[in-house]
C-alpha cells in the first residue's frame, strides 16, 4: 500500500546538534589546560593535541550518557513535527548540555585548588556550605574570562539548536517498509549509543581509572571531563574529613611520611609476586602445630624457611584492594576500592613511579583478560611502564577457559621476559589459577591432592608453577641481584575456626627472599601496606615519600588495620580492637584469645585508648589526604 505521509530529517538534526555539543564540550575541557597552564607546564603543543585526542573517548561517553533520553525521543520512529514535541526535545538537549558545559568551565578555575576533577562529593560540600551561593558573584568577577567563554559557548549552543529545525516532507514510500526500516535504524542507533556510553566493547564500562592508560597521573584531569567524573561517582560515598587530633598531637601518634635514607642507594632488582588467595591456612609449615594438617604449598614452605618470613595480614578481602596495598602502600579504608573510588584520579606515587624516577624499568604482569578489575589501568596510573596480560601473552593454547593464562606457562613467560629486561628493574606479577573455578590444566589432572576447600588443589598447582619459575630464574644472570617479595592479594574462604574470624580471615604470608641473604632485624608481624616502605628501606631509597605502612626494619610498633563494612579494626600491641560509628565495640587480647571469645572492653582502658588513638590517627591521615589529594610529597 502506498500513500503520502509525513517524514522528517530528525537523524540529520540529531547528528548536527551532537557534533556541535562535542566540539564545545571538548573546548570547555581544553579550557582547563588554558586557564591552568602553569600547573601543566610540561605539556607542549603536540602533547596537548594527543591528550585532546584521547580525551574524546571520555567526551563521547559523557555526551551519550547525558543525551541518552534526548536521543531516544528524537529518533523514536513515527515522531512528527508537532511544535510542542519539538520544544520538548530541544529542552532535552539543551538542559544537560548547558549543565555539562557549566561544570567543565567551572572546574577550569576550581582545579588549581584541588588538583583533580570535581566528583560527586561536590554535592555533599555544597550541602554543608550554606555560604557558597553568596560567593558565586565574586567567583564570576575573579574568573571573568572563564565566565565569558562559558557564556559565548552557551549562546552558540542555543542559537544553533534553534537553527537546526526539523523539516517535514511528504513521501510516497510504502508505509510498512518505511516504518520497518526506521524501527531497525532506531534499534541500531540505540545499540551504538550504548556502546559509546560504555566507552567501547571492553569487559567493563570505561571509568575514571582508564584515563591513566593515556598519560601520567598528574595529567589525567586533562583527559577526563567533569560531568564524567561526577556521573561515575554519583552513587559512591567518599570519606569524611576527620579532626580527631591537632597537627602536633597526630605527629606523635602516626605519620605516613617516610624520610630519605642517607646511606648508599642499593639498586637491586625487585620482583613482587602476589599470589591469588594464598591464605596462611594453606601452608603446612605455618600450621605445623595443627595435628594431622597437610599443607598445599610445599615450595612456598621451603622458600619461607630460606628467606625472611613475616606473619602477614591483608588489608582487604578483594584483589582490587590488595594490589594498591602491596604496590603503593595504599589500603582501602572506604566502601569502594581505590581503583573504583571517586579518588582514583588523585596523584599517586607508589613503588613503580618512585623507582622509575630512579632509573628502574617497571612492569606489571597478570595473565588475565586485559581490563580485568581495572588492573591494567591502575598499573598505568601507578607508574608501571609496561603491562603484560593475556593479550600480550598471545597464545590461547594456555587459556584456562575463564580468567586467563594458566600460572605455569605465564610464570615461565614472565621469567623469559625478565631475562630481556633492562636492569635494575621493578616488576610485579599477580597469579590467577587459584581463583574460582580453580581450573587445573589437563596435563596435570590427578597430580595434586584434594583439600578441605576446593581452592586447595588449585593452590597446590600455583605453588608448583612458582617452583618452576624459581627453577628457571636461578639459571639467569639477573637472579642473584634480585630481591623477591612473595605475598597474597587476600585470603580465600577459611576452613578452621580461627581462619574464619575477623582476625584470622586476614592472615597471609609475607616473605622477603634474596639469594645473597638479607641483613637487618625484621618485625615479626607485618601487613600488605608495609611491603613498599620495607622494600625502599632495604635498598636505601634516597628520597622522602608517602606510604601508609611502616618499614618492617623500623622500631615502630606493629599495627594491622582493615575496613570491614561500616566498621574498622586494628591489631596494636597484642590488642585487637573493633570500632564502629567512632565507638569501640569490642576489644580482645589477641595473644591469649585468637578465637575472639572473650571481649575485654573496658578492662584495660589505657591500652584500649592507645589502640583507639592509633586507629583514629590513621583514619584521619588517610581520609584527609585522600580528600585533599595529598598522597605524595610535594
Amino acid at each position: 500500500m502506498k500513500r503520502k505521509f509525513t517524514s522528517t530529517n530528525n537523524y540529520e538534526v540529531l547528528i548536527k546538534r551532537l557534533l556541535l555539543f562535542i566540539v564545545l564540550f571538548s573546548f570547555s575541557r581544553i579550557s582547563l589546560l588554558i586557564f591552568s597552564s602553569s600547573i601543566f607546564s610540561d605539556i607542549n603543543f603536540l602533547k596537548s593535541l594527543e591528550l585532546i585526542f584521547f580525551g574524546l573517548r571520555f567526551d563521547l561517553a559523557t555526551t551519550f550518557m547525558l543525551m541518552g533520553v534526548y536521543i531516544l525521543f528524537e529518533l523514536f520512529p513515527g515522531v512528527g513535527a508537532n511544535k510542542y514535541y519539538r520544544h520538548f526535545t530541544r529542552l532535552l538537549f539543551l538542559i544537560p548540555a548547558i549543565i555539562a558545559l557549566s561544570f567543565n568551565y567551572g572546574d577550569a578555575v576550581y582545579f588549581p585548588f584541588t588538583l583533580k576533577r570535581t566528583t560527586s562529593d561536590i554535592f555533599n560540600y555544597l550541602e554543608t556550605n550554606d555560604g557558597f551561593i553568596e560567593l558565586v558573584p565574586q567567583f564570576i568577577i575573579d574568573y571573568w574570562y572563564s565566565f565569558i567563554t562559558w557564556l559565548i559557548s552557551i549562546i552558540i549552543l542555543i542559537v544553533y539548536t534553534y537553527k537546526t529545525k526539523i523539516v517535514t516532507h511528504r513521501t510516497n514510500n510504502n508505509v510498512f517498509s518505511f516504518f520497518t526500516s526506521r524501527s531497525i535504524l532506531f534499534l541500531i542507533s540505540i545499540g551504538l549509543s550504548i556502546i559509546i556510553m560504555r566507552g567501547g566493547l571492553q569487559l567493563k564500562p570505561i571509568g575514571i581509572i582508564q584515563a591513566g592508560k593515556y598519560t601520567k597521573a598528574q595529567n589525567i584531569s586533562l583527559i577526563l571531563n567533569t560531568p564524567f567524573t561526577i556521573i561515575k561517582t554519583i552513587d559512591q560515598k567518599g570519606v569524611d574529613k576527620k579532626n580527631y587530633f591537632s597537627k602536633k598531637e597526630i605527629e606523635k601518634i602516626y605519620s605516613p611520611i617516610h624520610n630519605a635514607d642517607t646511606t648508599a642507594f642499593n639498586r637491586k632488582n625487585i620482583v613482587v609476586l602476589i599470589l591469588e588467595s594464598f591464605s596462611r591456612e594453606h601452608s603446612g609449615y605455618l600450621n605445623r602445630n595443627t595435628p594431622n594438617y597437610q599443607g598445599f604449598t610445599p615450595f612456598l614452605d621451603s622458600l619461607l624457611q630460606q628467606g625472611v618470613y613475616v606473619e602477614g595480614f591483608a588489608n582487604g578481602k578483594r584483589s582490587i584492594e590488595g594490589i594498591p596495598a602491596v604496590t603503593a602502600s595504599l589500603p582501602t579504608f572506604m566502601n569502594n576500592s581505590y581503583i573504583t573510588s571517586i579518588y582514583a584520579g588523585n596523584k599517586l606515587l607508589g613503588l613503580p613511579a618512585l623507582l622509575q624516577a630512579e632509573g628502574y624499568s617497571t612492569s606489571f604482569y597478570h595473565g588475565g583478560t586485559n581490563g580485568t578489575m581495572g588492573f591494567d589501568a591502575f598499573a598505568d596510573m601507578a607508574g608501571f611502564q609496561n603491562y603484560y596480560g593475556k593479550n600480550e601473552y598471545n597464545n590461547d593454547k594456555d587459556f584456562d577457559g575463564r580468567w586467563g593464562i594458566f600460572d605455569e606457562p605465564f610464570l615461565q613467560y614472565f621469567a623469559q621476559n625478565l631475562n630481556q629486561e633492562k636492569e635494575p628493574f621493578f616488576t610485579t606479577l599477580f597469579t590467577l589459577s587459584s581463583h574460582h573455578p580453580y581450573t587445573i590444566p589437563q596435563q596435570h589432572k590427578g597430580e595434586f591432592i584434594d583439600g578441605n576447600l576446593k581452592i586447595q588443589k588449585a593452590v597446590m598447582y600455583s605453588d608448583y608453577a612458582l617452583r618452576r619459575f624459581f627453577a628457571t630464574a636461578k639459571t639467569m644472570d639477573w637472579y642473584k641481584n634480585t630481591l623477591f617479595v612473595i605475598t597474597a592479594d587476600h585470603t580465600s574462604e577459611g576452613y578452621s575456626t580461627y581462619y574464619k574470624n575477623r582476625h584470622g580471615q586476614y592472615r597471609i604470608p609475607i616473605i622477603f627472599f634474596d639469594p645473597n641473604g638479607i641483613e637487618g632485624n625484621f618485625s615479626k608481624k607485618g601487613q600488605q601496606i608495609d611491603i613498599e616502605p620495607t622494600i625502599l628501606d632495604i635498598i636505601n631509597y634516597p628520597k622522602k615519600y608517602i606510604a601508609f605502612g611502616r618499614s618492617l626494619l623500623s622500631t615502630k610498633n606493629f599495627f594491622a588495620i582493615q575496613h570491614v563494612g561500616d566498621s574498622y579494626q586494628i591489631e596494636y600491641k597484642n590488642f585487637f580492637l573493633i570500632q564502629q560509628d567512632e565507638k569501640t565495640k569490642a576489644v580482645y587480647n589477641i595473644q591469649n584469645d585468637s578465637l575472639l571469645k572473650n571481649n575485654i572492653i573496658g578492662k584495660y582502658p589505657a591500652k584500649e585508648q592507645e589502640a583507639s588513638n592509633m586507629l583514629k590517627a590513621f583514619i584521619q591521615e588517610y581520609n584527609n589526604r585522600m580528600i585533599e589529594n595529598r598522597l605524595t610529597i610535594e
